[in-house]
């Protein structure tokens, strides 16, 4: 394999258009979509849509949601040798209420994400297997991995010579970044979008967020910035890349398309802004339909 995500799953019911949710009352939408969801099995899809050998370090819940999520894994051809399956557990469950601006609003619950730990990266195997590319999708959803333990894995794994990204998703537990703080210096990349970089600095300045975030550690630093492209801070420059401008359906899953978009072109070769200009279209290609996954299949 060429590439490893550890992440998070969820089964994600996608529900458009809902603008409020009243205490009360019933509403109705027009479209739903089931589908995988979880910040790490959408990078690890994308990625193997793109043609990248992918592997998935994750935990699996049991039930029937386990088993339409794998369906999709086994169509797209996603090495899950490393997904521990508990066929007892909980399984995560994710209800997305898309609004006529296209935004997401989620509702969720961990399920058996939260027994994933630094413990669940074999990184002597995965190294052994050809893996040269390491990316942690949805970390402040991983109870897990929010320990001392999980920095000295990202560092074993850069020692290895596995590149490392981080992706962060917003969440309440962002509210204490203190977990995050360590594991920067052993990051290649850092990505979070411009809400998520505020709420970690202070900053509402994306440039200033951005900076902030690689005095921290991090050598290089990604702020999305949905249609406006991205944010890229690095030692030797900052610049911004361009998105394409295409028809929106749903953000959800635009992120993640990123990230997939991002590590793949890196791993092909291509230096920094042609990576970032992947990535951007990436990301556009996922909000043309309903659904985090949807654009991919």
């Amino acid at each position: 394999m060429d590439a490893v995500v550890f992440g998070n799953v969820t089964l994600d019911v996608v529900c458009y258009p809902v603008d409020d949710v009243p205490r009360r009352d019933s509403i109705a939408f027009e479209q739903a979509v089931i589908s995988p969801g979880g910040c790490g099995s959408n990078v690890a899809i994308g990625l193997c849509a793109l043609g990248i050998s992918t592997a998935l370090v994750a935990r699996l819940g049991g039930g029937e949601p386990g088993d339409l999520v794998q369906r999709y894994w086994q169509r797209i051809g996603l090495d899950t040798r490393y997904v521990r399956h508990n066929p007892h557990g909980p399984f995560a469950v994710s209800v997305g209420l898309v609004d006529h601006d296209y935004q997401p609003r989620f509702v969720h619950t961990t399920g058996s994400n939260a027994l994933l730990t630094a413990d669940d990266l074999d990184l002597d195997a995965l190294v052994s297997e050809g893996t040269r590319a390491l990316h942690v999708a949805g970390y402040f959803v991983l109870p897990g991995i929010l320990d001392d333990r999980f920095p000295l894995a990202l560092q074993k794994a850069r020692a290895l010579g596995v590149s490392t990204s981080l992706d962060v998703v917003n969440s309440p537990r962002m509210a204490n970044p203190a977990p995050l703080w360590p594991c920067l210096p052993h990051l290649d990349y850092f990505l979070c979008n411009a809400h998520e970089a505020s709420r970690l600095t202070g900053y509402s300045v994306p440039t200033d967020a951005a900076h902030a975030l690689r005095e921290r550690g991090a050598h290089t630093v990604i702020v999305k910035l949905g249609a406006e492209g991205c944010l890229v801070d690095t030692e030797s420059q900052v610049l911004r890349v361009p998105a394409p401008n295409v028809p929106v359906v749903d953000t959800t899953g635009a992120g993640d398309a990123f990230a997939a978009g991002l590590v793949a072109a890196l791993l092909n070769g291509a230096d920094l802004p042609e990576a970032c200009q992947q990535a951007n279209e990436a990301g556009a290609r996922m909000v043309g339909a309903l659904g985090a996954v949807a654009g991919w299949l």
